[in-house]
């Protein structure tokens, strides 16, 4: 058992990303709190942390992200859990995201709404309410795709580009004040099952590329604590960032306005 930290946030922690690190850190016997839309999938997810870890303290609220009044009320019950275990806020990690992939004239006003609030404000809010908690450490899950702009693909890659360098920026400002920020660039993780499948069409780079929501936790924990500004996670992705640099900008969006027109998706 490593030493207690103090209480890591987690958002979207009913997802495959957001449990994997709920796993990882319930191993290290880490006070953990637990958020995202729905009760009974939190409730479900303490009861199976707490069977396999009896004394392991966890704590859960469902919030909507989306929404300024309920994410006042999340931080104000984190505050109170750390004021009643006598703990601290140690780390946040921003796991919560929309990976709406269309047409962005098939997009709603709600639709936008709700994914740059997800993707984006909401991450850069909590920031904000955690540092004035005296949080330590911050994880922010961006994505490869907001390395470059990418058709079909358009507000997902840019509000992940912007929590990229927002998270980097911040990072910065945090230096002298004891705070380390980290933004992750997964790529595909196989979560869901539109997910899965679509992995499985892109043949061999998928396959190669692809990283299990452990490993990304894992390579994510390991990243913030050696206060890392950026990490893209994986060697083929690494691979894929590096070398695609001297290929021209519109040369890449012609390629992924061409790959990424045949996918719609939207789970949300």
């Amino acid at each position: 058992m490593q030493e207690n930290k103090g209480i890591t946030l987690i958002t979207g922690a009913t997802g495959g990303l957001g449990g994997a690190f709920a796993s990882v850190l319930a191993k290290r016997q880490e006070p953990i709190f637990l958020t995202g839309r729905s009760e009974e999938k939190l409730c479900r997810l303490k009861s199976e942390l707490i069977a396999q870890y009896p004394s392991l303290p966890v704590f859960y609220s469902a919030c909507d992200l989306t929404d300024e009044t309920d994410r006042r009320k999340l931080l104000a019950k984190v505050k109170d859990v750390c004021e009643i275990e006598n703990l601290s806020l140690f780390r946040l990690i921003n796991v919560a995201g929309a990976d709406i992939q269309k047409a962005f004239e098939k997009y709603t006003d709600e639709k936008i709404v709700f994914q740059s609030r997800v993707n984006f404000e909401s991450a850069i809010s909590l920031c904000l309410g955690c540092i004035k908690l005296s949080v330590k450490e911050i994880v922010n899950i961006s994505s490869v795709s907001g390395i470059y702009p990418m058709p079909y693909f358009a507000l997902y890659s840019a509000t992940k580009g912007a929590l990229t360098s927002f998270s980097v920026s911040l990072r910065e400002e945090m230096k002298g004040a004891g705070v380390k920020v980290t933004a992750i660039l997964p790529g595909a993780i196989p979560t869901r099952e539109d997910v899965k499948e679509q992995i499985k069409g892109q043949g061999l780079w998928g396959r190669i590329a692809v990283k299990s929501p452990a490993f990304v936790a894992e390579q994510s924990l390991k990243a913030v604590k050696k206060n890392k500004a950026k990490v893209v996670v994986g060697f083929a992705n690494k691979l894929m960032n590096v070398s695609t640099r001297l290929i021209p900008a519109s040369w890449k969006r012609k390629f992924i306005a061409k790959r990424w027109s045949k996918i719609e998706k939207d789970a949300f």
